[in-house]
Protein backbone atom coordinates (compact mmCIF):
# COMPACT_ATOMS: atom_id res chain seq x y z
CA UNK A 1 0.00 0.00 0.00
CA UNK A 2 1.53 3.23 -0.68
CA UNK A 3 -0.10 6.78 -1.19
CA UNK A 4 -0.65 8.18 -4.27
CA UNK A 5 -2.01 12.36 -5.19
CA UNK A 6 -4.46 12.28 -7.57
CA UNK A 7 -6.35 14.86 -10.10
CA UNK A 8 -9.77 14.33 -11.87
CA UNK A 9 -12.90 15.85 -12.63
CA UNK A 10 -15.97 14.88 -11.31
CA UNK A 11 -19.67 14.21 -12.72
CA UNK A 12 -20.40 18.11 -12.90
CA UNK A 13 -17.08 18.71 -14.38
CA UNK A 14 -15.04 20.55 -11.66
CA UNK A 15 -11.68 19.64 -11.29
CA UNK A 16 -11.04 17.41 -7.51
CA UNK A 17 -7.59 16.05 -6.35
CA UNK A 18 -6.29 14.96 -3.09
CA UNK A 19 -4.50 12.02 -1.54
CA UNK A 20 -5.55 8.34 -1.56
CA UNK A 21 -4.25 4.89 0.00
CA UNK A 22 -3.96 2.32 -2.71
CA UNK A 23 -2.21 -0.97 -4.06
CA UNK A 24 -1.36 1.04 -7.10
CA UNK A 25 -2.09 3.66 -9.69
CA UNK A 26 -4.23 1.69 -11.62
CA UNK A 27 -6.26 0.18 -8.53
CA UNK A 28 -6.62 4.13 -7.44
CA UNK A 29 -8.27 4.54 -10.65
CA UNK A 30 -10.69 1.88 -10.90
CA UNK A 31 -11.92 3.20 -7.48
CA UNK A 32 -12.05 6.58 -8.93
CA UNK A 33 -13.70 5.37 -11.55
CA UNK A 34 -16.23 3.84 -9.62
CA UNK A 35 -17.04 7.00 -8.06
CA UNK A 36 -17.99 9.17 -10.89
CA UNK A 37 -14.51 10.49 -11.00
CA UNK A 38 -12.26 11.34 -14.88
CA UNK A 39 -8.82 10.87 -13.84
CA UNK A 40 -6.72 13.57 -15.15
CA UNK A 41 -3.18 12.02 -13.34
CA UNK A 42 -2.39 9.81 -10.40
CA UNK A 43 1.38 9.81 -9.17
CA UNK A 44 3.25 8.36 -6.12
CA UNK A 45 3.57 10.64 -2.88
CA UNK A 46 7.01 11.86 -2.59
CA UNK A 47 8.44 10.49 0.58
CA UNK A 48 9.17 13.59 2.81
CA UNK A 49 12.05 13.59 5.81
CA UNK A 50 10.57 14.62 9.03
CA UNK A 51 12.64 16.29 11.90
CA UNK A 52 10.53 15.78 14.98
CA UNK A 53 10.63 19.23 16.60
CA UNK A 54 10.07 21.04 12.95
CA UNK A 55 6.74 19.30 12.44
CA UNK A 56 3.98 22.16 13.26
CA UNK A 57 0.99 19.52 14.27
CA UNK A 58 -1.21 22.18 15.15
CA UNK A 59 -4.54 23.60 14.39
CA UNK A 60 -5.24 27.09 15.28
CA UNK A 61 -8.51 27.66 17.04
CA UNK A 62 -9.67 30.03 14.40
CA UNK A 63 -8.70 27.46 11.36
CA UNK A 64 -11.02 24.91 13.57
CA UNK A 65 -14.01 27.20 14.34
CA UNK A 66 -14.24 27.83 10.37
CA UNK A 67 -13.63 24.15 9.36
CA UNK A 68 -16.74 23.68 12.07
CA UNK A 69 -19.21 26.49 11.02
CA UNK A 70 -18.60 24.86 6.95
CA UNK A 71 -18.88 21.41 8.22
CA UNK A 72 -22.20 22.36 9.42
CA UNK A 73 -23.83 24.22 6.64
CA UNK A 74 -22.48 21.48 3.78
CA UNK A 75 -24.72 19.23 6.55
CA UNK A 76 -27.77 21.49 6.80
CA UNK A 77 -27.79 21.57 3.04
CA UNK A 78 -28.21 17.80 2.78
CA UNK A 79 -24.77 17.12 1.16
CA UNK A 80 -23.27 13.61 2.17
CA UNK A 81 -21.04 13.82 4.84
CA UNK A 82 -18.18 12.38 3.11
CA UNK A 83 -18.76 14.67 0.17
CA UNK A 84 -18.54 17.70 2.59
CA UNK A 85 -14.94 16.15 4.23
CA UNK A 86 -13.59 15.91 0.90
CA UNK A 87 -14.43 19.52 -0.15
CA UNK A 88 -13.14 20.95 3.35
CA UNK A 89 -10.00 19.14 3.23
CA UNK A 90 -9.35 20.47 -0.64
CA UNK A 91 -9.66 23.84 0.63
CA UNK A 92 -6.97 23.63 3.58
CA UNK A 93 -4.43 25.29 3.65
CA UNK A 94 -2.46 23.96 7.05
CA UNK A 95 -0.93 20.59 5.44
CA UNK A 96 -1.62 19.29 8.74
CA UNK A 97 -5.13 19.57 9.47
CA UNK A 98 -5.81 18.59 5.64
CA UNK A 99 -4.27 14.90 6.38
CA UNK A 100 -6.79 14.67 9.25
CA UNK A 101 -9.58 15.95 7.52
CA UNK A 102 -8.73 13.36 4.83
CA UNK A 103 -8.05 10.57 7.35
CA UNK A 104 -11.50 11.42 9.19
CA UNK A 105 -12.85 11.45 5.70
CA UNK A 106 -11.39 7.43 4.96
CA UNK A 107 -12.30 6.18 8.38
CA UNK A 108 -15.87 7.65 7.89
CA UNK A 109 -15.91 6.03 4.39
CA UNK A 110 -15.01 2.85 6.22
CA UNK A 111 -18.13 2.76 8.16
CA UNK A 112 -16.75 4.58 11.37
CA UNK A 113 -19.01 7.45 12.91
CA UNK A 114 -17.96 11.02 12.48
CA UNK A 115 -17.04 11.11 16.35
CA UNK A 116 -15.37 7.85 16.25
CA UNK A 117 -13.08 8.91 13.05
CA UNK A 118 -12.37 12.09 14.97
CA UNK A 119 -11.47 10.82 18.75
CA UNK A 120 -8.46 9.26 16.77
CA UNK A 121 -6.95 13.10 16.51
CA UNK A 122 -7.39 14.29 20.11
CA UNK A 123 -5.02 16.64 19.96
CA UNK A 124 -7.24 18.61 17.54
CA UNK A 125 -10.72 17.72 18.54
CA UNK A 126 -10.80 17.57 22.05
CA UNK A 127 -13.17 15.92 24.49
CA UNK A 128 -15.56 19.06 24.43
CA UNK A 129 -15.65 18.67 20.47
CA UNK A 130 -15.95 15.10 20.48
CA UNK A 131 -19.44 15.20 23.17
CA UNK A 132 -21.27 17.24 21.06
CA UNK A 133 -20.37 15.28 18.02
CA UNK A 134 -21.61 12.01 19.75
CA UNK A 135 -24.64 13.97 20.90
CA UNK A 136 -25.68 15.35 17.45
CA UNK A 137 -25.37 12.15 15.28
CA UNK A 138 -27.68 10.33 17.96
CA UNK A 139 -30.20 13.12 18.02
CA UNK A 140 -29.82 13.61 14.69
CA UNK A 141 -28.95 17.27 15.32
CA UNK A 142 -24.81 17.20 13.78
CA UNK A 143 -25.66 20.36 12.17
CA UNK A 144 -26.73 22.49 15.32
CA UNK A 145 -23.84 20.61 17.13
CA UNK A 146 -21.37 21.55 14.70
CA UNK A 147 -23.29 25.19 14.72
CA UNK A 148 -22.71 25.90 18.25
CA UNK A 149 -19.59 24.68 18.45
CA UNK A 150 -18.30 27.41 15.75
CA UNK A 151 -19.39 29.94 17.66
CA UNK A 152 -18.42 28.89 20.81
CA UNK A 153 -14.86 28.47 19.02
CA UNK A 154 -15.05 31.86 17.77
CA UNK A 155 -16.23 33.56 21.24
CA UNK A 156 -13.44 31.82 22.23
CA UNK A 157 -10.91 33.00 19.65
CA UNK A 158 -12.27 36.65 19.91
CA UNK A 159 -11.55 36.14 23.80
CA UNK A 160 -7.94 35.07 23.20
CA UNK A 161 -7.65 38.43 20.62
CA UNK A 162 -8.86 40.83 23.51
CA UNK A 163 -6.52 39.27 26.02
CA UNK A 164 -3.79 39.21 23.50
CA UNK A 165 -4.26 42.90 22.84
CA UNK A 166 -4.03 43.97 26.57
CA UNK A 167 -0.77 41.39 26.85
CA UNK A 168 1.14 42.78 23.84
CA UNK A 169 1.54 46.54 24.23
CA UNK A 170 3.32 46.49 27.58
CA UNK A 171 5.13 43.60 26.93
CA UNK A 172 6.07 45.26 23.68
CA UNK A 173 6.93 48.56 25.29
CA UNK A 174 9.14 46.88 28.16
CA UNK A 175 11.10 44.31 25.44
CA UNK A 176 12.13 47.57 23.78
CA UNK A 177 13.06 49.42 26.75
CA UNK A 178 14.82 46.96 27.77
CA UNK A 179 16.95 46.61 23.88
CA UNK A 180 17.77 50.43 24.27
CA UNK A 181 18.54 50.21 28.19
CA UNK A 182 21.00 47.55 27.48
CA UNK A 183 22.53 49.36 23.73
CA UNK A 184 22.90 52.76 25.65
CA UNK A 185 24.81 50.74 27.90
CA UNK A 186 26.94 48.62 25.89
CA UNK A 187 27.44 50.83 23.56
CA UNK A 188 26.78 54.46 24.31
CA UNK A 189 28.08 55.18 27.79
CA UNK A 190 31.63 53.97 27.11
CA UNK A 191 32.12 56.98 24.08
CA UNK A 192 31.59 59.43 27.40
CA UNK A 193 33.36 57.34 30.04
CA UNK A 194 36.58 57.86 27.78
CA UNK A 195 35.97 61.58 27.48
CA UNK A 196 35.45 62.29 31.10
CA UNK A 197 38.60 59.96 32.12
CA UNK A 198 40.64 61.67 29.80
CA UNK A 199 39.32 64.99 30.74
CA UNK A 200 39.86 63.92 34.40
CA UNK A 201 36.00 65.19 35.68
CA UNK A 202 34.70 64.41 38.70
CA UNK A 203 32.07 61.85 38.83
CA UNK A 204 28.96 62.09 40.96
CA UNK A 205 27.71 58.81 42.10
CA UNK A 206 24.92 58.35 39.83
CA UNK A 207 27.32 58.59 36.50
CA UNK A 208 29.90 56.25 38.43
CA UNK A 209 26.91 53.56 39.10
CA UNK A 210 26.13 54.07 34.99
CA UNK A 211 29.72 53.62 34.52
CA UNK A 212 29.52 50.53 36.66
CA UNK A 213 26.32 48.93 35.22
CA UNK A 214 28.23 49.82 31.98
CA UNK A 215 31.00 47.83 32.35
CA UNK A 216 29.46 44.72 34.01
CA UNK A 217 27.32 44.89 30.35
CA UNK A 218 30.66 45.00 28.25
CA UNK A 219 31.96 42.28 30.01
CA UNK A 220 29.19 39.76 30.39
CA UNK A 221 26.76 40.96 27.27
CA UNK A 222 27.20 37.27 25.80
CA UNK A 223 26.63 35.73 29.10
CA UNK A 224 23.26 37.59 29.85
CA UNK A 225 21.92 37.06 26.67
CA UNK A 226 22.79 33.05 27.01
CA UNK A 227 21.37 33.37 30.54
CA UNK A 228 18.37 35.15 29.61
CA UNK A 229 17.30 32.45 27.02
CA UNK A 230 18.28 29.80 29.11
CA UNK A 231 15.77 31.19 31.84
CA UNK A 232 13.14 30.88 29.25
CA UNK A 233 14.20 27.41 28.48
CA UNK A 234 13.82 26.92 32.66
CA UNK A 235 10.39 28.75 33.30
CA UNK A 236 8.81 26.62 30.15
CA UNK A 237 10.06 23.98 31.86
CA UNK A 238 8.93 24.48 35.05
CA UNK A 239 5.56 25.97 34.06
CA UNK A 240 4.97 22.20 32.75
CA UNK A 241 5.60 20.29 35.87
CA UNK A 242 2.15 20.18 38.52
CA UNK A 243 4.29 22.08 40.94
CA UNK A 244 4.96 24.84 38.62
CA UNK A 245 1.69 25.43 36.83
CA UNK A 246 0.40 25.95 40.47
CA UNK A 247 2.84 28.32 41.06
CA UNK A 248 2.54 30.23 37.84
CA UNK A 249 -1.17 30.35 37.61
CA UNK A 250 -1.71 31.49 41.46
CA UNK A 251 0.66 34.45 40.14
CA UNK A 252 -1.46 34.72 37.47
CA UNK A 253 -4.65 35.36 39.30
CA UNK A 254 -2.59 37.61 41.61
CA UNK A 255 -0.70 39.81 39.62
CA UNK A 256 -1.61 43.79 39.97
CA UNK A 257 -3.62 45.36 37.12
CA UNK A 258 -3.83 41.56 34.96
CA UNK A 259 -5.04 39.33 38.23
CA UNK A 260 -8.76 40.54 37.64
CA UNK A 261 -9.07 40.50 33.82
CA UNK A 262 -7.32 36.78 33.54
CA UNK A 263 -10.20 35.50 36.47
CA UNK A 264 -12.87 37.63 34.15
CA UNK A 265 -11.59 35.22 31.11
CA UNK A 266 -11.65 31.70 33.08
CA UNK A 267 -14.85 32.56 33.86
CA UNK A 268 -16.32 33.37 31.04
CA UNK A 269 -14.64 29.64 29.72
CA UNK A 270 -16.15 27.69 32.53
CA UNK A 271 -19.33 29.21 31.89
CA UNK A 272 -19.51 29.30 28.23
CA UNK A 273 -17.99 25.60 28.59
CA UNK A 274 -20.63 24.21 30.82
CA UNK A 275 -23.30 26.01 28.79
CA UNK A 276 -22.18 24.84 25.85
CA UNK A 277 -21.81 20.98 26.94
CA UNK A 278 -25.27 21.49 28.50
CA UNK A 279 -27.35 22.49 26.17
CA UNK A 280 -25.86 19.34 23.44
CA UNK A 281 -27.12 17.12 26.23
CA UNK A 282 -24.04 15.90 27.54
CA UNK A 283 -24.54 14.30 31.14
CA UNK A 284 -23.76 16.82 33.95
CA UNK A 285 -21.09 14.83 35.23
CA UNK A 286 -18.93 14.68 32.13
CA UNK A 287 -20.00 18.18 31.62
CA UNK A 288 -18.28 19.31 34.40
CA UNK A 289 -15.07 17.20 34.02
CA UNK A 290 -14.25 18.74 30.56
CA UNK A 291 -15.35 22.00 32.00
CA UNK A 292 -12.36 21.65 34.16
CA UNK A 293 -10.04 20.85 31.84
CA UNK A 294 -10.91 24.22 29.52
CA UNK A 295 -11.01 26.44 32.37
CA UNK A 296 -6.79 27.24 31.59
CA UNK A 297 -5.96 27.75 35.56
CA UNK A 298 -5.32 25.37 37.87
CA UNK A 299 -7.22 26.55 40.93
CA UNK A 300 -10.17 26.86 39.16
CA UNK A 301 -9.72 23.49 37.97
CA UNK A 302 -9.45 22.27 41.24
CA UNK A 303 -12.65 24.51 42.12
CA UNK A 304 -14.80 22.62 39.36
CA UNK A 305 -13.57 18.84 40.19
CA UNK A 306 -14.70 19.62 44.02
CA UNK A 307 -17.89 21.24 42.93
CA UNK A 308 -17.95 17.84 40.80
CA UNK A 309 -17.64 15.60 43.57
CA UNK A 310 -20.38 17.18 45.78
CA UNK A 311 -22.42 17.13 43.19
CA UNK A 312 -22.07 13.24 42.42
CA UNK A 313 -23.03 13.42 46.23
CA UNK A 314 -26.54 14.44 45.65
CA UNK A 315 -25.71 18.29 46.05
CA UNK A 316 -27.29 21.03 43.71
CA UNK A 317 -24.62 22.81 41.24
CA UNK A 318 -25.51 26.13 43.26
CA UNK A 319 -24.76 24.72 46.45
CA UNK A 320 -21.96 22.69 45.14
CA UNK A 321 -19.99 26.02 43.66
CA UNK A 322 -21.19 28.17 46.68
CA UNK A 323 -19.00 25.47 49.30
CA UNK A 324 -15.77 26.06 47.50
CA UNK A 325 -16.37 30.14 48.75
CA UNK A 326 -14.09 30.97 45.59
CA UNK A 327 -16.69 31.89 42.76
CA UNK A 328 -18.09 35.52 42.91
CA UNK A 329 -21.38 36.24 44.18
CA UNK A 330 -23.23 36.68 40.85
CA UNK A 331 -21.85 33.89 39.33
CA UNK A 332 -23.46 31.17 42.10
CA UNK A 333 -26.92 33.29 41.84
CA UNK A 334 -26.98 33.12 38.09
CA UNK A 335 -26.25 29.45 38.73
CA UNK A 336 -29.04 29.18 41.17
CA UNK A 337 -31.42 30.66 39.16
CA UNK A 338 -30.67 28.93 36.06
CA UNK A 339 -31.32 25.51 38.05
CA UNK A 340 -34.69 26.77 39.90
CA UNK A 341 -36.21 27.53 36.29
CA UNK A 342 -35.03 24.57 34.33
CA UNK A 343 -32.53 27.15 32.07
CA UNK A 344 -29.42 26.44 33.00
CA UNK A 345 -27.82 26.11 30.24
CA UNK A 346 -29.48 29.22 28.87
CA UNK A 347 -28.73 31.21 32.37
CA UNK A 348 -24.92 30.14 32.01
CA UNK A 349 -24.45 31.25 28.63
CA UNK A 350 -25.98 34.89 29.27
CA UNK A 351 -23.65 34.54 32.45
CA UNK A 352 -20.45 34.25 29.48
CA UNK A 353 -21.77 36.93 27.59
CA UNK A 354 -21.82 39.06 30.93
CA UNK A 355 -18.17 38.36 31.48
CA UNK A 356 -16.97 38.73 27.66
CA UNK A 357 -18.29 42.46 28.07
CA UNK A 358 -16.67 42.77 31.23
CA UNK A 359 -13.37 41.72 29.89
CA UNK A 360 -13.49 44.15 27.09
CA UNK A 361 -14.62 46.72 29.89
CA UNK A 362 -11.02 46.11 31.34
CA UNK A 363 -8.81 45.40 28.22
CA UNK A 364 -9.99 49.21 27.02
CA UNK A 365 -9.97 50.46 31.16
CA UNK A 366 -5.80 48.50 31.42
CA UNK A 367 -4.53 49.94 28.08
CA UNK A 368 -5.77 53.54 29.12
CA UNK A 369 -4.23 53.61 32.69
CA UNK A 370 -0.61 51.58 31.45
CA UNK A 371 0.02 53.84 28.48
CA UNK A 372 0.81 56.77 30.91
CA UNK A 373 2.92 54.65 33.37
CA UNK A 374 4.69 52.53 30.70
CA UNK A 375 5.56 56.09 28.87
CA UNK A 376 6.99 57.62 32.33
CA UNK A 377 8.54 54.33 33.21
CA UNK A 378 10.75 54.20 29.95
CA UNK A 379 11.14 58.31 29.78
CA UNK A 380 12.60 57.86 33.47
CA UNK A 381 14.71 54.37 32.11
CA UNK A 382 16.57 56.33 29.58
CA UNK A 383 16.37 59.80 30.86
CA UNK A 384 18.16 58.69 33.86
CA UNK A 385 21.06 57.37 31.63
CA UNK A 386 20.85 60.52 29.76
CA UNK A 387 21.25 62.77 32.77
CA UNK A 388 24.03 60.33 34.55
CA UNK A 389 26.11 61.00 30.88
CA UNK A 390 25.66 65.27 32.00
CA UNK A 391 26.50 65.74 35.33
CA UNK A 392 29.92 65.04 34.64
CA UNK A 393 29.66 68.01 31.80
CA UNK A 394 28.64 70.26 34.39
CA UNK A 395 30.83 69.55 36.88
CA UNK A 396 33.81 69.97 33.92
CA UNK A 397 32.24 73.88 33.33
CA UNK A 398 32.28 74.72 36.76
CA UNK A 399 35.60 73.46 36.77
CA UNK A 400 36.50 75.86 33.83
CA UNK A 401 35.08 78.27 34.31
Amino acid sequence: MAVFIWKGRNRLGDVVEGERIAKSAADLTRILQREQVTVINVKKKPQVINIPFLKKEKVPLKELAIYSRQLSVLIDADLPLIQGLGMLAQQTKNKYFKNVITQVRRDVEAGATLNQAKKKWPKVFDDLYSNLVASGEQSGSLDIMLRRLAEYQERIVKLKAQVKQAMTYPIAILTFSLIVTIFMLWKVVPIFSGIFAELGADMPLLSKIMLAASNFVQSYIFYMFIGFIGLVFLFRYFKKTPGGRRVVDIAKLKMPLFGDLIEKVALSRITRTLSTLLSGGVPMMESLKITSSTAGNVLLEGRIMGSRAQVAEGTSLTEAFKETGRFPLMFTQMVGVGEATGTLDAMLMKLADFYDDEVETSVGALLSVLEPILLIFVGSLIGTIVISMYLPVFSLMAQFG
